[in-house]
């Protein structure tokens, strides 16, 4: 079943089964992420849970065709949120900006940000996700790909260029 076929029938008919499988199909990419940030495993196995119960709870919102750019992106601002509250009850904050609450307005720009990926060509796409949603480094992508490790780079750089202008043209 596709990604969009299980959200269908969990929003449809709260089918547990079929979240499970999304549970399944993205709880590794979810916690690897996770634990690059907090880089505890403890941690990183409860900000895993918390970003799966986010996802549920906000799965109405989601509009794409993959969850996984969608479900990293909630498991990187819990784990920021998370590291902050820790920071705040050791008395060491920083600014609340770095790692604000996750809200409807962020969902939105994030939601915008998946968008613009997805009109990117297959190539692009797939470097993009392989280098920030899978954590994959530039060396491994470049033997992945055929190409070099500096073309990686430089494509890298100017598929960023291109997401940056369309996010502030306010085309997507």
């Amino acid at each position: 079943m596709t990604d969009r076929e299980l959200v269908n029938k969990v929003l449809g008919n709260g089918d547990q089964r079929c979240f499970a499988e999304i549970v399944k199909r993205y709880s590794g990419m979810v916690f690897s992420k996770t634990l690059s940030i907090v880089r505890r495993e403890e941690l990183a196995k409860e900000v895993t849970q918390q970003t799966f119960i986010r996802a549920y709870e906000r799965l109405a919102y989601w509009r794409n065709d993959s969850l996984g750019p969608w479900l990293v992106t909630i498991a990187i601002h819990t784990a920021l949120n998370e590291l902050e509250r820790e920071r705040k009850t050791r008395g060491n904050s920083i600014p609340s900006s770095s790692a604000s609450e996750y809200d409807a307005d962020h969902e939105a720009l994030l939601q915008r940000m998946e968008k613009a990926v997805d009109t990117l060509p297959e190539q692009d796409r797939q470097l993009i996700r392989l280098h920030y949603y899978q954590q994959v480094k530039t060396e491994e992508i470049a033997r992945q790909t055929g190409l070099s490790q500096s073309n990686v780079l430089v494509r890298l750089h100017r598929v960023r260029d291109k997401l940056r202008k369309m996010m502030s043209s306010e085309r997507i």
